[in-house]
């Protein structure tokens, strides 16, 4: 969920401080929740701004961007294998485990392309009875 507005947010302190109304009445007036509106204040009381906080950041990447390479390398040398075999090529080579999923988005992220071979030969019988009707 995407932030209130800095805009919403100043409306909301400048409302509170003008007609001294309660929170309850605020966050109804707003349309937002009563918490949001006791944490806003809090904040403002606390810290004296009611600008949002930044993004905690995340959770940190999995593999290095030497062992993203290394994997670089893998996919090159196997462009056959699966995700699970790709996942089990790089546990042997870097002793990283990761999941299948894991192994697709890192994929995705590399912008490398996973089609495969076909595992099986064209129907020729289809093609010489194409080729006969023609």
């Amino acid at each position: 969920m995407k932030a209130y507005s800095l805009d919403l947010r100043q409306k909301i302190l400048e409302i509170y401080k003008k007609e001294k109304i309660s929170q309850r009445q605020l966050a109804k007036r707003f349309g937002v929740s009563k918490s949001f509106v006791q944490s806003l204040l809090r904040r403002y009381r606390k810290e004296g701004t009611v600008a949002k906080k930044p993004h905690g950041g995340g959770k940190p990447r999995l593999l290095t961007s030497t062992q993203v390479e290394q994997l670089r390398q893998l996919v090159t040398e196997n462009k056959d294998a699966t995700l699970e075999e790709l996942c089990e090529l790089l546990y042997q080579k870097i002793q990283v485990k990761v999941s299948r999923s894991t192994m697709g988005r890192i994929l995705q992220q590399m912008n490398l392309k996973r089609k495969k071979k076909p595992s099986t030969p064209a129907n020729t019988a289809l093609e010489t009875e194409i080729e006969i009707l023609v």
